[in-house]
Order: structure tokens, then sequence, then C-alpha cells
């Protein structure tokens, strides 16, 4: 993986970690704000905005009724995978409005996390769609609204039309563990895609 060398340099002392830009997706209200939160180290950054009657005949509020508040711009966070590897996190906005942002934040991720609510597939087509036209490797994660993951991994991959490449894990964007555990699946995707595509060079 990129900027994953050794910690410790040739005259014994230690180097910075290297470090990983992921970006954090999905539809609107999937998640992404709560994931961010829940396992980043640092106070995470956040720019949301309340949601006013102004934006009733754009934003699309089905399944999510209750909201109260948007990412406008993005969320960012910060976890220490370990020693040597740091990932900073960037969370999209969901809302198709704020789309255009996304080509940005996508400069120089290695990576991707597409949250998906069970209830609501379809708002993660976009963010699907979006990294594999960019050839950007990412994991599904299904996130279990009230701790509840009613479908079988399975039935999510095929509604989803995912490649059998493309990891399908369940997790709890409210919980650290949960969310850290995704992220470390993540890693091991870029990783073995690494070792894969250094052997087809070889």
């Amino acid at each position: 993986m990129a900027g994953s060398e050794s910690t410790t340099g040739r005259s014994g002392t230690r180097s910075s970690p290297a470090a990983v830009k992921i970006l954090v997706a999905g539809g609107f209200g999937v998640g992404k704000t709560t994931m961010v939160g829940s396992v980043s180290e640092i106070d995470p950054l956040r720019t949301e905005e309340p949601l006013t009657e102004v934006g009733l005949d754009v934003d699309d509020l089905v399944g999510v009724e209750e909201k109260r508040a948007t990412t406008v711009a993005l969320d960012f966070g910060r976890i220490t995978v370990s020693d040597d590897l740091v990932l900073y996190l960037f969370g999209t906005p969901g809302q198709q409005r704020f789309w255009f942002m996304w080509n940005d934040l996508a400069l120089g991720a290695l990576g991707a996390v597409v949250l998906i609510d069970v209830r609501r597939p379809r708002s993660s087509f976009a963010a699907i769609d979006f990294f594999e036209s960019r050839g950007i490797p990412f994991v599904t994660a299904v996130n279990g609204f009230y701790g509840e993951h009613p479908y079988p991994v399975e039935d999510v991959r095929e509604a989803l039309a995912l490649p059998a490449g493309v990891p399908v894990l369940l997790c709890d964007a409210r919980e650290r563990s949960s969310c850290r555990n995704v992220l470390v699946a993540l890693i091991d995707q870029l990783i073995s895609a690494t070792r894969v595509g250094g052997s087809s060079g070889a």
C-alpha cells in the first residue's frame, strides 16, 4: 500500500505512521456522521446544518422523517489502527444537491466504506456507482438501525448487485468496535489488492 513503509528507519529511529485517506459514503441518513463520530479518536469535525422547510421540495426524507440536520460539506475524523497506520476519515454529504463535492473529497483516497440502510437500499446506489466507476476499492457496511439486521449478507449483496470481490459487512454505526472492524476489513482488502497488483506486474 502506498506510504506503508516500515516505521523504523535505517538509523533505528521510529518514523511517522503511514497516513491513509478513507471516505465514508452512502445515501442521505444512512449513518455516515454517526460512524465517523463513533470511531474517531479526536473530536470529529462536522458541518451539519438544520433541515429547514425550504429544503422540503429538494430533500428526500422518506424513511428518515425524524432527521433534523444534514451534512452540507464533510465529516472528518481520525483513527490509529496500529503503530504504523493512521486513517483519516472523510464523511461525504448524502443529499444529491451536495454530490458535486464528492469528486474533490475523493482526491487522494485509497478506499471507501459505503454505508447501507436496508430499509432504503436505493439510497446507496449512487455511492456504489461512484467508486466502481473510478476504480476506488470499497467495502459495503450494512448499518443495523436499532441494532437489527433483518436480512442475511447474501440477500443484501444480491439486492445491491455487488460483485463477489466487494465485501458486505454488518455493523452498528453507533459502536466504535463495530466501525473499527469495518475499517480493518477495508484495509485488508487494500493490502490484498496491492499484493495482487504487484504480482501481476512482476
